[in-house]
Order: C-alpha cells, then sequence, then structure tokens
C-alpha cells in the first residue's frame, strides 16, 4: 500500500490531471459513502450507478477510467459484468469492491481483468491507495500518447549534444527524457552493456534542475552493510572503525539525484531498504535509531533482465513496479545503425585529438564491414576498436584490417555471435555455424525459455515431443568422446 504522503504527492503534482470514476453498486448508502470519500480526496468527475443492468450503456456514452465494482448485485452480477467489461472497454482499470473474500473468487476476478480487490467494510487508505495507482498509471500511459504524438521538438537540445545520433529511436527518447525529468518519481534505464546508460542518466539529472548534486554507486558486489553505509551513512560507533559519523548519498544528495547502477545485482536485504526509501521517504544510518528523510531522485540502470530476475526470486516484485515508475530503454547499437558513419567519425577523429596524430581518411569499405558486425559491447566496444585501430595505423586512411583485427576474438566465440537484427533477421559472424549447431542452440534455447519443459519446447520450435527428445539424446551421445549416435 502506498504512503499517504506519496498519494498526496501525486495528486498534487499533477492537479490538471483527473480521472473519471464510476461506482457500481445496488446500495445507494454504499454509493453515497463511497462518492463523499472520494470527493473528500479531490476527485471531481465521480458517476454512479445503483442497477448493474445501466453499466455498459454509461460506459458506452461516457469516458469512464476507473469502476468501482461489486459483485453481488441483483439483475448482473459482478463476476459477470466484468469479462464484458474488459472485454468492450479494455482501457478501463477496474476495482473490485465487495464483502466477499472468497480467495477463489479473487483469483478468479483477477484472471478476468480486475486491477485490484477492495474488501467491504472498505478502509478509505486501501481503497485510496488503489484508485492513486491506477492514476498514475493513466497519466504515463497518456503522458507517452502525447510524446508520440508530437513532433521530435527537443526544449533544451544543449543537453544532448554530446550524445552522438541521428536516430530517430534515440530522438524519441529524449523527447521522453524532457518530459520525465522533472517528475519525482523513479526512473529505470535499462540496455545492453555499452549502449550508454550513464550518459543518459547524467543527462536526465542535468535537465531536470533539481537543486541538490548528482551522486551515483554501483550495486554490484556490495553486501548489505557496504550498501547501507555507502546510501545511509552511519553515526560514531555503529561499528569497529566508525570514529565519527558519516553522511550517506541519500544525504549527500539532498534535493538532487542518486543514481544506483547495476540495480540487479542489488542484494535481497538492501532492496527491502531501498523499497522503503523510494515508498516512504525513509532511511535509518547505521548504530543509529532516528528515522531520516529524503526528497533525493532516484534513478536506476541494469543491463539485466528484472522480470527474469523477479521470476527466479533474485528480485523483489514491488520494487521493480516502483523502479520502474519512469522506464527508458536504450537500444542496440544494431538496431540504430544509422548511427555507425557518425559514431565512427567521431571516434576517429577523438582517438587522433588524443594521441596527437593526424585524423586518417574513414574508406567506405569500414563502415560497410563494421554494419556487418553484431557488436555485442555496442557503442563502448566500437570506441575500443576505433581507439585501437587509430593508435596502430600509420597510414593515412584507417585500415580495414585494423578494425577485423579487433573482431576476430568475439568471432571465435559463435555461440555468444548470433543477435536480431531490426528487422527481424538474424546476425552472424564470418564463421557461419552449421545447421546442426544452429540445432543445438535453438533447442536450448527453447528449453530455457519453457523451465525446460519439453512439451512446451517443442511446440515454440514447431517438432513434436519425442523428435526433440530424440535430438536431445543425440546431442548427448555426441558430447561423449568416441560415440556417436
Amino acid at each position: 500500500m502506498a504512503a499517504p504522503e506519496a498519494i498526496s504527492g501525486f495528486k498534487s503534482s499533477h492537479e490538471a490531471f483527473q480521472c473519471s470514476i464510476l461506482v457500481v453498486d445496488d446500495n445507494a448508502i454504499n454509493l453515497q459513502f463511497m462518492q463523499k470519500i472520494l470527493e473528500k480526496e479531490g476527485y471531481h468527475r465521480i458517476m454512479t450507478c445503483g442497477d448493474s443492468r445501466n453499466v455498459m450503456a454509461v460506459c458506452k456514452n461516457n469516458a469512464i477510467d476507473i469502476i468501482l465494482l461489486d459483485l453481488k448485485m441483483p439483475y448482473i452480477d459482478g463476476e459477470v459484468l466484468l469479462p464484458e467489461i474488459k472485454q468492450q472497454f479494455p482501457d478501463i482499470h477496474v476495482i473490485i469492491v465487495t464483502a466477499l473474500t472468497d480467495i477463489q473468487t479473487v483469483i478468479k476476478c483477477m484472471k478476468a481483468g480486475a486491477f485490484d480487490y477492495v474488501v467491504k467494510p472498505v478502509e478509505n487508505q486501501l481503497l485510496l491507495s488503489a484508485i492513486s495507482r491506477v492514476q498514475r498509471i493513466l497519466y504515463l500511459e497518456r503522458e507517452n500518447q502525447s510524446l508520440r504524438k508530437q513532433a521530435i521538438n527537443l526544449k533544451n537540445p544543449e543537453a544532448f549534444q554530446d550524445i552522438i545520433t541521428q536516430s530517430r529511436k534515440m530522438m524519441e527518447i529524449f523527447c521522453n527524457m524532457e518530459a520525465i525529468a522533472p517528475s519525482p518519481w523513479p526512473v529505470l534505464v535499462s540496455g545492453e552493456t555499452g549502449v550508454g546508460k550513464e550518459m543518459i542518466v547524467q543527462t536526465i539529472h542535468d535537465i531536470s534542475r533539481r537543486s541538490g548534486p548528482f551522486v551515483s554507486v554501483n550495486a554490484a558486489g556490495l553486501d548489505d552493510h557496504m550498501f547501507s553505509d555507502s546510501i545511509f551513512g552511519h553515526v560514531k560507533g555503529a561499528f569497529t572503525g566508525a570514529d565519527k559519523d558519516k553522511k550517506g548519498l541519500v544525504q549527500t544528495a539532498a534535493e538532487g539525484t542518486i543514481f544506483l547502477d547495476e540495480i540487479g545485482d542489488l542484494n535481497m536485504i538492501s532492496q527491502v531498504k531501498l523499497l522503503r526509501l523510494i515508498q516512504e521517504g525513509e532511511y535509518i544510518p547505521l548504530g543509529s535509531e532516528k528515522i531520516h528523510r529524503s526528497s533525493a531522485r532516484i534513478i536506476t540502470a541494469t543491463n539485466q533482465d528484472l522480470w527474469s530476475l523477479q521470476r527466479s526470486g533474485k528480485f523483489r516484485k514491488d520494487l521493480n513496479y516502483r523502479l520502474r515508475t519512469h522506464h527508458i530503454h536504450i537500444p542496440p547499437l544494431r538496431e540504430r545503425m544509422e548511427d555507425l558513419p557518425l559514431l565512427v567519425d567521431y571516434f576517429v577523429g577523438q582517438a587522433a585529438a588524443i594521441q596527437k596524430k593526424e585524423k586518417p581518411a574513414i574508406p567506405d569499405q569500414l563502415i560497410n564491414r563494421v554494419k556487418n558486425y553484431y557488436f555485442p559491447g555496442n557503442i563502448r566496444e566500437l570506441r575500443s576498436l576505433i581507439f585501437d585501430a587509430v593508435s596502430r595505423n600509420q597510414s593515412r586512411t584507417l585500415s580495414v584490417k585494423m578494425i577485423e583485427s579487433g573482431f576476430q576474438e568475439q568471432e571465435a566465440n559463435g555461440a555468444d555471435c548470433y543477435s536480431a537484427g531490426n528487422d527481424g533477421s538474424l546476425l552472424f559472424p564470418n564463421n557461419l555455424p552449421t545447421l546442426q549447431q544452429i540445432s543445438e542452440m535453438l533447442i536450448q534455447e527453447a528449453l530455457k525459455r519453457t523451465n525446460y519443459n519439453q512439451t512446451m519446447a517443442a511446440g515454440m520450435i514447431g517438432i513434436s515431443q519425442s523428435a526433440l527428445s530424440r535430438r536431445q539424446k543425440k546431442i548427448k551421445m555426441d558430447d561423449i568422446p568416441g560415440k556417436k549416435s
């Protein structure tokens, strides 16, 4: 449940945004009660419906965002109405408000598309918290729709001048960054290694105009003590060697931004403490009993799939959702190939200037060769390859062979070199795999994605379960020296 201050903070930050709420209940007293609760909280677009037979018509003739739906009503049950509402009006968020507490009913309603479930007698804060969560989702959805409609016209173009790109995808991301920069809510920046997540995070802070500083910490390899000491600080005597008070990054950031890199590596105990900081705005320094408050903006970054970590029990579900209130995903270099000529030219010039050498010419063959490489390390890898090639280059034209020699180590590991192009095609290394190698990798990937369920894996790649089993046995036999099936 969201903290009261989090709810009021969201509403005060977005006073112009109002959602339309329909309350459906056959009991007139319940309708009046919930309407008063909502009006007192500042919601003004409220409709009530005491006859379940009229609900679909009300939805058809009015722009409804949220329905507070009772389950047990005469004429048409809420359990019958719910799937009909979600089928005809999928954008409406339905919150069940009922005296029924049967767990099977709850599960059935959630499967039918209910957003949340509140039990009568209604606890005001629980109801308002559920509505606030929907309101936040609606606000972000409409914010994103607005971004897609508007032309790419940056308000702070100078803030992006160090990010070398002409990609339409990146320009749309820049617009999104400008839109969310003033928001107090957390931002998750995701993307593969080397795509430039740190630059994106720093830029968000720069254009946010927050009065406090930008502070950062890498969560990888930090145990809970190190994390707590870095983020929250400690008081004198908290542990052996703590001979004086130490400010944590939260206190240092004040009204600024805290950047937590590699957030997917954060241990579970520290995740609980981070969740409290985000949800309640509270933290406790090591060795202290005094609760401190923080209004610093939290931005995190990861190259891992947090959904996958959540499913495997390594990342908290509630923290995952909190972190991605705003989410920016940076596409890999292979999905923005139009940037390659710009980046190559920029890095060649930068490398030559640092080494005080004349900038070599860049042949067309080099650009074509680079475009056929899959870049698992993205922009960071490209920069390293160019810097190495310029260092070793002895002529006025940059040698293609210099670049190709840098590809060889990666391309020698063929199993790691397959990736999807932006048109859905596969990108391969120079040395093509055999059909047997492709078959083995496809089977292994299907098994991983289905948690090693052979029937599901077989269906995913279009073969029978028995055929998949035979192929697996053949792979295992081929792995035994001196044996072939």
